[in-house]
């Protein structure tokens, strides 16, 4: 068995990678749910909106997702056969959810010659959209309440339903609107005039909702992941809890006075205070409660060598994310708003 510090460095890593991904992501996911949830007489405008925000940047942000697959395959080799054998539906019904998202956003914008085929590819981006980030949350909620069963190596029968019960169901939701929420707060920022106010004001009720969701997760916690919330309910996961109890005031409150750049930075620490908190209360396991991350970690000197090409692989694609955004997110004001 490995040595621990190497270990807890790449479960930290792992840990890191969902988190960015989360964040890049999950904003484009929302942004395809506004997409299907235009409404109005900006709903053409809202759609457009969309488009320009998401369409540089959205297929370089699975960059993280592919990371993520390929650390765990190679550093926690069983955890990740586990996972894939007893999440192979909703895992699949993500892969299909990302491909099916990525030729509907390209159909619509390029291939679609009439009103109908382009409401179509409309519906096809949106739903996938939506599906995507719940079925993430669900697996995320499956791996934490102990349904999941591995005896002698092999996932017990009954594991295979795991996230259909109640508390990956209700993580499954929270992940959906803290996605949306991200995406309207992001679009807010970018828009401007009656489109900012329409962002803003899906903002606002989504981050509501998402509250009402997050007590309501916490509370069937006690029942359905009871050492989970144990957990979340101790140190070091507690301090990282009430972190995000302080920021979501912070966050309805710049909304609530426009002042985006505060919102699009406490919403984000949001979502990275929340699985963090996650991450904290998982500890030791990948999957409760047979798969821990020592005894699922691979030989040392794979955990070596995959650390030591860490440095490498980022030096390629951090400055090349931060040029993309720079290029296509950054405001630069020699160049006119569309």
């Amino acid at each position: 068995m490995a040595t621990a510090p190497i270990v807890s460095f790449m479960a930290g890593v792992l840990l890191w990678t969902l988190v960015v991904y989360a964040v890049l992501a999950g904003a484009d996911f929302g942004a395809g749910v506004w997409d299907l949830l235009s409404r109005g007489p900006r709903r053409a405008a809202q759609r457009r909106a969309i488009a320009e925000a998401i369409g540089p940047v959205w297929e370089a942000n699975h960059v993280w997702l592919i990371f993520l697959i390929v650390l765990l395959f190679t550093c926690f080799p069983s955890a990740y056969a586990a996972a894939s054998t007893a999440l192979f539906w909703p895992l699949h019904l993500v892969l299909i959810g990302i491909v099916l998202r990525g030729a509907a956003f390209v159909f619509r914008a390029y291939a679609a010659s009439t009103a109908g085929a382009q409401a179509a590819w409309s519906r096809v981006f949106g739903a996938a959209s939506a599906i995507t980030p719940m079925l993430l949350g669900m697996c995320l909620g499956a791996v934490s309440t102990g349904g999941i069963r591995v005896t002698g190596g092999v996932v017990t029968r009954d594991s295979h339903s795991a996230w259909l019960d109640v508390f990956p169901a209700a993580t499954g939701l929270l992940a959906l609107l803290l996605c949306a929420y991200l995406a309207a707060v992001y679009l807010a920022w970018e828009s401007e005039g009656d489109l900012q106010d329409d962002f803003r004001r899906r903002a606002l009720i989504t981050w509501l909702a998402a509250g009402v969701v997050s007590i309501a997760t916490l509370v069937l916690a006690r029942d359905e992941a009871p050492r989970l919330w144990e957990r979340l309910t101790s140190a070091p996961a507690i301090a990282l809890v009430a972190a995000g109890v302080l920021l979501a005031p912070v966050s309805w409150l710049s909304l609530w006075r426009r002042r985006f750049g505060v919102a699009r930075v406490a919403g984000a620490a949001q979502v990275v205070v929340l699985l963090a908190g996650w991450g904290a209360a998982q500890w030791p396991y990948l999957i409760f409660p047979d798969l821990t991350i020592p005894a699922t970690a691979a030989s040392e000197s794979t955990l070596f060598l995959t650390a030591a090409t860490l440095p490498f692989g980022l030096a390629a694609i951090v400055p090349s994310l931060w040029f993309l955004f720079a290029v296509f997110k950054g405001r630069n004001p020699h160049v006119a708003k569309p």
